[in-house]
């Protein structure tokens, strides 16, 4: 079993409340999990309004499937245009 794991940060202009914020990243989230059918969640700068941390988690047999999801994930998000992307960690463990 081979586990990819992906941290993303989200920078949001023009937020003027937390609700907003959390509409966004809410929506963000459910269509992520529809589409790509992983395990995702926001994990950091929850009382931020511009900014955004999520965790997404991913398990395969197969290395080449988890780079080519996590490729199509932030091809995804660059094409939302509520937010733009910043840092972008990720890693695979397993063999």
């Amino acid at each position: 079993m081979i586990v990819g794991v992906l941290k993303a940060q989200l920078h949001l202009h023009g937020i003027n409340s937390l609700k907003e914020k959390r509409s966004i990243v809410k929506s963000l989230i459910g269509r992520l999990k529809n589409r790509f059918n992983i395990s995702i969640s926001e994990v950091d700068h929850q009382d931020e309004k511009n900014s955004a941390i999520i965790g997404i988690s991913l398990a395969s047999n197969d290395t080449r499937f988890i780079n080519q999801q996590f490729d199509s994930i932030i091809d995804f998000m660059r094409g939302d245009g509520r937010f733009y992307l910043g840092t972008i960690e990720r890693e695979t463990f397993g063999s």
